[in-house]
């Protein structure tokens, strides 16, 4: 699995989705941005290298002729998380600047699954015509948005459960996500 991290707020994203990879033995190609790293020094105690560490396989951004900028790399797809609306719109323009959009590119092209955990709010129009046009080309638009019948005890919880459903996406069960079981005395 690919998994970018681009700059927006919500690194910590990014980050559980490599822990969850790790859990579910699926091996993991990191790319990051450089707003991303800025991020990850605001948000988190972690540093470039901790977050490399999670990865199986990191890759330069600048690195425009890594494996996962070609479609014979076969992959089980690509996340971005989170997604800023810089990298959301040079997807959908096929105007890549990096390996990251690049890589993304690929996976459509290749018609693999790519699901984009959009991290803005709120969205003026263009943003959304954006996110049409990438649904129109076969993404997934997923932005972490709290799932409260699930009723997380802490900002982790609520991590977990949107990066869980996320891998539901691939057909990958992570044990840290709530099932929902029905109404409660619905009867």
């Amino acid at each position: 699995m690919v998994v970018g991290i681009s700059g927006a707020s919500g690194v910590a994203y990014g980050v559980r989705m490599l822990d969850a990879l790790r859990d579910l033995g699926v091996e993991s190609h990191l790319v990051v941005s450089r707003a991303a790293l800025l991020t990850l020094s605001q948000e988190t105690d972690l540093g470039p290298d901790d977050l490399a560490g999670r990865a199986d396989v990191t890759h330069r951004l600048a690195d425009v002729g890594a494996v996962i900028a070609s479609g014979s790399f076969r992959t089980m797809g690509m996340v971005i998380a989170p997604c800023s609306v810089r990298t959301m719109g040079e997807i959908a323009t096929g105007v890549t600047s990096s390996l990251l959009t690049r890589a993304a590119d690929v996976t459509l092209k290749e018609r693999r699954p790519l699901v984009m955990m959009v991290r803005e709010t709120p969205f003026h129009l263009g943003h959304l015509r954006t996110m049409t046009a990438l649904a129109e080309m076969g993404a997934v638009i997923a932005p972490p948005l709290p799932a409260l019948y699930a009723r997380p005890q802490s900002i982790e919880a609520m991590i977990d459960q949107s990066v869980g459903r996320v891998l539901d996406l691939f057909g990958l069960d992570w044990a840290p996500v709530t099932r929902w079981t029905g109404l409660k005395g619905a009867e």
